[in-house]
């Protein structure tokens, strides 16, 4: 079974709307982590469908690297992001993970990525579920 970390931090709205999207379109054939970097992002999650859950620093590095697809916003891959949730640590083990990472566009940081046109979340998530649908047939 395919493993997929979300992950969030705040209060996980983005990363619930992920898992609930991640489980209607894939029902029980993907095993979803909901990884926070804080405990009510974390329950926000599992609310959503997760099929389990771990908060904090130590989580996010361990489970990086056990699962084979990691989402979430870009911003879990930069140090401080999140009104400092993200730690250097959490960004680097993310980084540094050999999963494939499909990330939205979004954050609230001083960082524009360059190319990439301001769609609505809902439209994002719609192209994040078929960019996993892709990368799932090809693993």
């Amino acid at each position: 079974m395919l493993k997929i970390a979300v992950i969030d931090g705040q209060g996980g709205g983005i990363g619930s709307l992920i898992v609930k999207r991640l489980r209607k379109e894939f029902g029980d054939s993907l095993e979803i982590t909901s990884l926070g970097t804080n405990s009510v992002a974390t329950t926000s999650m599992m609310k959503a469908g997760a099929d389990k859950g771990a908060s904090g620093e130590n989580a996010i590095v361990w489970n990086s690297g056990k699962v084979e697809i990691i989402t979430g916003p870009i911003s879990i891959m930069l140090p401080n992001a999140m009104l400092g949730e993200l730690t250097a640590a959490m960004a680097t083990a993310i980084s540094s993970s050999s999963a494939k990472k499909i990330l939205l566009p979004l954050n609230q940081e001083q960082v524009d990525i360059v190319g990439i046109t301001k769609e609505p979340l809902p439209h994002l998530i719609e192209a994040l579920i078929q960019h996993i649908k892709e990368t799932i047939k090809n693993v």
